[in-house]
C-alpha cells in the first residue's frame, strides 16, 4: 500500500513561504515593539522580501514540483519551473521596491497608518502573488489569487480618517469580489465537466467532455475568463483602478500597478495556456478583443488627464496603467493562434519585466514629489531638472521606456516584441490598434517629460529625498540603463521551456 504522506520540497516553496513567515514574525513582534521603535518593523520586512528573492537563485538550475498526486508525479499542484521564477522575480523585486517606498510613506503619515498591520498585510499579499505562479491546479489558483488580493483591499483603506482612503477600498473590494465569484462559477463548471482541478488534466478531459457537458464546460471557460479580466483591469472591468490609485498610499498603489497586474496576467496564462488549449477558439478571440479595447480606453483617459487637477499625476499612471494592460493582453491573445505558445508568453513575461521596473521607477519619483506638493499634480513636476537634475532625468528616462522612446532602449523592445508576437499570430488588426494607442500614449508621455525640463514658476522647490526612496530610484534607474544597454538578457530570462 503506497504511503499517503507526501515528501514537501521545501526548497520549491521557499519563497513565498519566507514572505507569509516573516509577515506573522512582524505581526507578533508588533505586539511588543514600542512606538518609537515600529520602524525597526519595516526594515524586517524589507530583509524578508530580499531573503524570499534571494531563494530564488537556488531553483534556477531544474524544475522542482512538490504536493503531487500518489502514484502519479507528474501532476503536481506547485511547480518551481521558469515561468514560475520569472513572476516570482518579478513579484517580490517589486514588492521589494514597494516596500522602500513604504517605510518614507508610513513615517510622513504620522501614526495614521498602523505600521505592524500594514507590514503584516503587504507580506501577506507578496507570499499570495508569490504563490500564484507556481499552482497547478484550480484551487490553489484562487487561493492564491484571494491570499494576494484581501490584504490590498485593507491596505488601500488603512489610512485612518481618510474618506477618499475608504471609498478607494470599497470600490476594490465590491469589483474584485464580483470577479472571485464569477471565477469560483467558472472553475466549478470546469470541474463539472472534467473531474479534476489540476490543469494539465483538464486540458487532457476538456476536449473529450460528453455532449451533454459541453455546454457547461463552454460557460465554464467564459466565466473563468470575465473573472480574471476584473483582476487584469482590463476594459469593462477597469472602473475601480483611476480611484483605488488616487485613495490608496503611494507605495500601494505602485505596488497594485505591478504586482497586481503580474497576479492576474500570471493566472489568466495558466488558466488559457495551459489548462484550457483547446478552447483557444473561444478565448483568443476573446482576449484580442479585450486588449484592443483596454489599451485604447486606457491611453485616451490618460490623454485626458488635466495636469493641473489635484492627484493627476497619479490618476495618469493609473490610466497608463491600464493602456499597458491591454499591450500586456496582446501576446496571450497571440498564443491562441500560433504553434509557438511559448514565444508569444515569452514576449508578455519580457513586457511586463520591463513595465515593472520602469513603472516603479516612476512611483517613486511621484513619492519624491508627492512629498512636497501634496495633491501631487502632473503641473508640480514643472522645473524638476532645475530641482534636482539626476532625478528629472530619470523621470524623463521612465517615460520616456513607457512611451517606447530611445534612450529607452528597454520599452522599446518590449513593444516591439509584443508588436511582432501579434504579427506572427495573423492578428494584423490587433497590431493595427497597438500602433495607433503607442502614438496616442507618445503625446501624454512626452507632454509630462518636457514639462520636467521648463523653467519652474518661482524659486525651484527642493525636494526631501530619503535614504529608501533614494535607493528605489537609483535600483529602478540602474535596472533600466542596463537592460536598455542589453535588452537581449529581457528575452533571455524569458525564453524558456514553459509548461
Amino acid at each position: 500500500m503506497s504511503s499517503l504522506v507526501q515528501s514537501v520540497d521545501w526548497l520549491a516553496i521557499a519563497p513565498p513561504t519566507i514572505a507569509a513567515v516573516v509577515g506573522l514574525v512582524v505581526l507578533v513582534a508588533d505586539l511588543f515593539v514600542g512606538e518609537h521603535r515600529k520602524p525597526l518593523l519595516g526594515w524586517l520586512s524589507v530583509a524578508g522580501l530580499a531573503a524570499a528573492a534571494l531563494m530564488l537563485l537556488p531553483l534556477l538550475d531544474a524544475d522542482r514540483s512538490t504536493f503531487c498526486l500518489v502514484g502519479d508525479t507528474g501532476v503536481c499542484s506547485y511547480t518551481a519551473d521558469r515561468f514560475t521564477l520569472v513572476i516570482q522575480f518579478l513579484v517580490l523585486g517589486g514588492a521589494l521596491l514597494a516596500a522602500l517606498l513604504s517605510v518614507t510613506a508610513l513615517k510622513d503619515e504620522n501614526k495614521r497608518l498602523p505600521e505592524g498591520e500594514y507590514w503584516f498585510l503587504f507580506l501577506s499579499s507578496a507570499a499570495g502573488a508569490a504563490l500564484l505562479p507556481a499552482s497547478r491546479d484550480l484551487a490553489t489558483l484562487i487561493v492564491a489569487l484571494e491570499v494576494a488580493s484581501l490584504p490590498a483591499f485593507a491596505l488601500v483603506g488603512l489610512r485612518h480618517g481618510d474618506r477618499k482612503s475608504s471609498e478607494a477600498a470599497l470600490k476594490f473590494f465590491l469589483s474584485s469580489v464580483t470577479a472571485t465569484a464569477v471565477s469560483l462559477l467558472g472553475i466549478s463548471f470546469v470541474y463539472a465537466a472534467t473531474g479534476t482541478l489540476h490543469l494539465t488534466l483538464v486540458a487532457e478531459r476538456i476536449q473529450d467532455v460528453d455532449g451533454q457537458l459541453h455546454t457547461l464546460a463552454q460557460a465554464g471557460v467564459v466565466l473563468t475568463l470575465v473573472g480574471f479580466a476584473f483582476k487584469t483591469a482590463a476594459v469593462p472591468f477597469h472602473f475601480w483602478v483611476p480611484d483605488t490609485y488616487v485613495g490608496a498610499p503611494l507605495p500601494i498603489a505602485a505596488y497594485l500597478s505591478v504586482i497586481g497586474k503580474a497576479v492576474g496576467f500570471s493566472g489568466l496564462i495558466l488558466v488559457t495556456v495551459v489548462a484550457l488549449p483547446s478552447y483557444a477558439d473561444v478565448w483568443g478571440p476573446a482576449l484580442a478583443v479585450l486588449a484592443a479595447l483596454t489599451m485604447t480606453v486606457g491611453n485616451v483617459g490618460a490623454l485626458r488627464q488635466q495636469a493641473t487637477r489635484a492627484y493627476s499625476a497619479v490618476r495618469l499612471l493609473a490610466w497608463s496603467s491600464v493602456g499597458q494592460a491591454g499591450y500586456l493582453l496582446v501576446p496571450i491573445a497571440a498564443a491562441a493562434y500560433t504553434d509557438d505558445a511559448e514565444q508569444a508568453i515569452g514576449s508578455t513575461l519580457a513586457y511586463a519585466l520591463m513595465y515593472g521596473a520602469v513603472n516603479l521607477g516612476a512611483f517613486a519619483v511621484a513619492a519624491v514629489v508627492g512629498r512636497t506638493h501634496r495633491r501631487n499634480r502632473v503641473a508640480d513636476y514643472r522645473g524638476l531638472y532645475a530641482a534636482s537634475p539626476l532625478t528629472a532625468l530619470l523621470m524623463g528616462f521612465f517615460l520616456l521606456c513607457l512611451a517606447g522612446l530611445p534612450p529607452g532602449i528597454i520599452g522599446l523592445f518590449a513593444k516591439v516584441t509584443v508588436f511582432s508576437a501579434a504579427v506572427d499570430a495573423g492578428l494584423g488588426w490587433l497590431a493595427v490598434v497597438m500602433a495607433v494607442n503607442v502614438v496616442i500614449a507618445l503625446v501624454y508621455y512626452l507632454q509630462w517629460t518636457a514639462l520636467l525640463f521648463r523653467a519652474p514658476e518661482g524659486e525651484p522647490v527642493r525636494h526631501r529625498f530619503t535614504a529608501p526612496l533614494t535607493a528605489a530610484i537609483a535600483l529602478t534607474g540602474v535596472l533600466g540603463i542596463a537592460l536598455s544597454g542589453a535588452p537581449q538578457l529581457v528575452l533571455r530570462f524569458t525564453d524558456t521551456a514553459l509548461f
